[in-house]
């Protein structure tokens, strides 16, 4: 069944939009949630309560040109809340790590007077992402929205971890020039 009619069922609030959702999507957003939570059976609870989130939220949402990119990032904001929960005291090293990261390359200041326009913050990263080839670009995105590890990376597309590494590093310096050039300071 294609996209749009699982939104119609959706939004007809038919029961069998979840079931749909789930033989046409499951296993990639468990996977997702797996990479967040590296817990099996609570990447599991993540996909479900996706599920539900979308029940919920479809409508007044009506994601059918990107409906894979709407449960994902579901997904993704479900299974990091659980991270979080989680880690209320000791928070994870991994998420640490890569938050660091990307903090040396998008400013995010914490007094109102400074903050950005997150519709403009976005586009000028997805500007950047576009100026990418498409080997930075997936390497990118693997790390920093699925939040896949460097040896997984190497391994995905045949390369050096030394070469991810390396090419993660280009382009963070590249997208704070970008954002730079946006406007943007750090």
């Amino acid at each position: 069944m294609d996209d749009r009619s699982i939104v119609a069922l959706y939004l007809r609030r038919d029961e069998t939009a979840v079931r749909q959702t789930a033989e046409k999507y499951g296993s990639r957003l468990r996977t997702l949630a797996y990479g967040i939570v590296n817990d099996l059976q609570t990447a599991e609870e993540c996909e479900n309560d996706t599920y539900m989130e979308a029940w919920r939220t479809i409508p007044p949402h009506e994601p059918s040109d990107h409906f894979y990119a709407f449960l994902a990032r579901i997904t993704r904001h479900i299974s990091l809340n659980c991270c979080r929960d989680r880690s209320r005291l000791k928070r994870s090293a991994f998420i640490c790590e890569l938050s660091a990261e990307m903090e040396q390359c998008i400013p995010a200041p914490d007094d109102s007077s400074c903050r950005m326009d997150d519709l403009a913050l976005r586009t000028a990263i997805n500007d950047f992402l576009g100026k990418l080839d498409e080997e930075k670009r997936n390497m990118f995105v693997r790390r920093y929205w699925y939040l896949d590890s460097v040896a997984d990376i190497a391994k995905r597309y045949g390369i050096s971890e030394s070469k991810v590494k390396t090419t993660l590093f280009r382009c963070r310096n590249r997208l704070r020039e970008h954002l730079n050039k946006e406007g943007y300071t750090i």
